[in-house]
């Protein structure tokens, strides 16, 4: 089951048509950025988009700030949403369960497939992101490949391994976006009311984070430590908000795989 999910992972156009997208909108950032050479200055957003004219390795830092606020979590959410509810709309998900296949065994194969899709659109990001910075960019050769927020320049083993670690945090993140996503898919028929009320809740999210107002419900909320990411490249590593957004992303990711589960197994999906 979970190679069958797999194979139409890999075979529906959707699936690269949305990574194509999201690694296009970088590569065209950059292409504008490489012919005008104005670029935001240090400290504005997208983050890492300021030092990346003077060192191309640094792109792929960038890449992932401009597409994780809304391209990323848009296309995890198109994907998690269509998860079930996709099969119930063509009317595939009732001749599924009349096979030999458990409803547990099923949702654990979407949920393989969703977490190898994110973590492939993540990592095809950050690759073509490279390539892209160091053909239009100067690259800092030798061993100080790039320098940190702080300043302190990072060895060519130290860079990667905190590309590496952002990566994989971008990715742990998504995955709440498609826990939410996935849990909506269960309850609904309409792949498409799946996606927007997880982004529904996603934009919520972003509204209350930003408002003073709801500064003691703000730690709880999803999207609030998106960004922790960017600390991976300061030295040393202020590691407390990276710590508090993989939790709350774990509670997120545990307590909507709970419900999907919950709410799948007793689905009348056969009338």
């Amino acid at each position: 089951m979970i190679v069958v999910e797999l194979r139409k992972l890999v075979r529906r156009p959707r699936t690269w048509v949305s990574i194509a997208l999201l690694c296009g909108l970088p590569t065209l950032v950059a292409v504008f950025l490489a012919t005008t050479r104005i670029g935001p200055g240090p400290g504005e957003q997208p983050a890492f988009l300021a030092a990346v004219l003077s060192n191309g390795a640094l792109f792929p830092a960038a890449a992932l700030a401009i597409v994780l606020p809304l391209f990323l979590p848009v296309s995890v959410a198109v994907i998690a949403g269509d998860a079930v509810a996709g099969e119930a709309s063509s009317g595939m998900l009732r001749y599924l369960l009349v096979r030999p296949v458990g409803r547990t065994r099923l949702l654990v194969a979407k949920l393989i497939a969703l977490a190898t899709y994110t973590l492939g659109a993540v990592l095809l990001v950050a690759g073509t992101a490279y390539v892209v910075g160091v053909l239009l960019f100067p690259a800092v050769p030798g061993e100080a490949i790039s320098t940190s927020i702080s300043g302190v320049p990072l060895t060519t083993g130290e860079f990667v391994a905190r590309i590496a670690g952002a990566v994989g945090y971008v990715a742990v993140s998504m995955l709440g976006v498609g826990a939410i996503a996935l849990f909506l898919s269960t309850l609904t028929d309409s792949p498409l009311s799946a996606a927007l009320g997880a982004l529904a809740a996603l934009v919520a999210s972003q509204v209350l984070v930003a408002l003073g107002a709801a500064g003691s419900v703000s730690p709880y909320l999803p999207t609030r430590y998106w960004l922790a990411w960017i600390d991976l490249f300061r030295d040393p590593i202020p590691w407390r908000d990276v710590e508090r957004g993989l939790a709350i992303q774990a509670v997120y990711v545990v307590v909507f795989l709970a419900a999907a589960w919950a709410n799948f197994a007793t689905k009348d999906v056969k009338t």
